[in-house]
């Protein structure tokens, strides 16, 4: 502790596990838009991961409740939420946008791999042919026709879901935003700064797994795909720096009671996460990064190692960010004169190794999804079939 800090402010009540619950969601919403750009908007350069990504999403949003649940303590109140509503929160909120949200996912996923189920369960044998006969949901009608339908569907769930999407993380920052005892948090960009952060989140999360996932199955990359990501990166993460700039700056120009505090913890007391992690590193790094390799004539093969690398950057700043948000708030004392210090132990359910779990399930189910329906175009799985069976994948 520094300063004068009043005796009930010893402790970090949102640890690291309130830290990654908020980018686990703004991974969630950032991978959808992705999905969306293809469904909704036509961007025919995205069709190639625009099954993959709704698939991430899928499995990002199944364990974005864990980490709120793991930290109640009591795990079996979870239900509570659901079971005696109040209107008049913004927390309790979250599990009816949660819920929303799921279904809309699902049924946009059920859709668009409708004919792939119906394939399977009619060609399969045994425990597979019965696991896809039930997801097939009792519809094999596959015709054009329905076809035509499902696509109308498809349009129209993906239309909704962008913002729902922004709705399930935007809420987030409007929670922060809304605690006016905190000059930290208490700010109207904060929303906006969640939403563009989480987009640009799940668009470099998108862009490394592509890349990653295309190695271990020996699929040849899209490049025009791979750059069509990068440049959409590049354009949100952009505005993203540009807000969280005005957002500073604004707090200086005002200069209020509270700035002297602030400065002292932006400069002093999270220098290292904010300026160094959050904005050099996550931020001004890789925007000079990719706009020097996609000006430049290099070739496409040499240019994926630099797009990976500002894509792992990015991730990590936008982490950073939700970091220095949750933990950097909690750090000033009510009193505007004095800080606590806040180190996440290794053990224990708001651990590092907790969180680090929980960081871990998203890839599993991913994996699993992308097990039961193949995200990859169907002339690209039939292709690889000689090199790479899919049950070795």
């Amino acid at each position: 502790m520094e300063g004068f800090i009043y005796p009930n402010e010893g402790v970090v009540e949102w640890d690291l596990l309130i830290t990654i619950y908020p980018f686990i969601t703004g991974l969630v919403a950032g991978a959808f838009v992705v999905s969306s750009l293809y469904h909704v908007f036509g961007m025919k350069s995205l069709k190639p991961v625009a099954r993959f990504s709704l698939i991430t999403a899928l499995a990002f949003l199944l364990v974005t409740p864990l980490p709120l649940i793991v930290h109640l303590g009591h795990q079996e109140r979870g239900l509570e939420m659901f079971l005696t509503p109040n209107f008049t929160s913004a927390m309790s909120a979250f599990g009816y946008i949660w819920l929303m949200y799921l279904l809309l996912v699902l049924g946009e996923v059920w859709l668009i791999f409708r004919p792939d189920i119906v394939r399977y369960a009619l060609s399969s044998q045994g425990i597979k042919k019965t696991i896809y006969s039930v997801l097939a949901l009792g519809v094999y009608d596959v015709s054009e026709e329905a076809l035509s339908i499902d696509r109308k569907l498809i349009k129209a769930l993906a239309a909704i879901g962008v913002p729902a999407a922004f709705l399930l993380h935007g809420y987030v920052g409007f929670i922060f935003g809304a605690v006016k005892a905190n000059p930290w948090w208490s700010t109207s960009l904060m929303p906006v700064i969640f939403l563009m952060s989480a987009v640009v989140s799940g668009i470099a999360l998108l862009i490394g797994m592509y890349i990653v996932v295309a190695k271990i199955r020996r699929m040849p990359l899209d490049h025009g795909c791979l750059r069509s990501m990068t440049l959409w990166l590049w354009g949100f993460l952009s505005l993203d720096l540009v807000l969280e700039g005005l957002e500073v700056f604004t707090m200086l120009y005002e200069s209020e009671e509270s700035w002297g505090i602030v400065h002292q913890l932006i400069t002093e007391k999270i220098a290292v996460s904010y300026l160094g992690i959050q904005f050099v590193l996550g931020s001004v790094l890789p925007l000079l990064i990719i706009g020097f390799i996609e000006l430049s004539g290099l070739k496409e093969n040499i240019k994926t190692p630099f797009r990976f690398v500002s894509a792992f950057l990015v991730v990590a700043g936008v982490f950073a960010m939700r970091w220095n948000v949750v933990i950097g708030g909690q750090l000033l004392s009510k009193s505007l004169r004095g800080f606590i210090s806040y180190t996440p132990p290794l053990l224990g359910l708001d651990g590092i190794l907790v969180a680090a779990a929980i960081m871990t399930l998203p890839f599993i189910a991913f994996f699993i999804l992308s097990h039961l329906l193949p995200p990859w175009p169907e002339e690209t799985r039939v292709g690889e079939r000689k090199t790479l069976s899919f049950q070795q994948w």
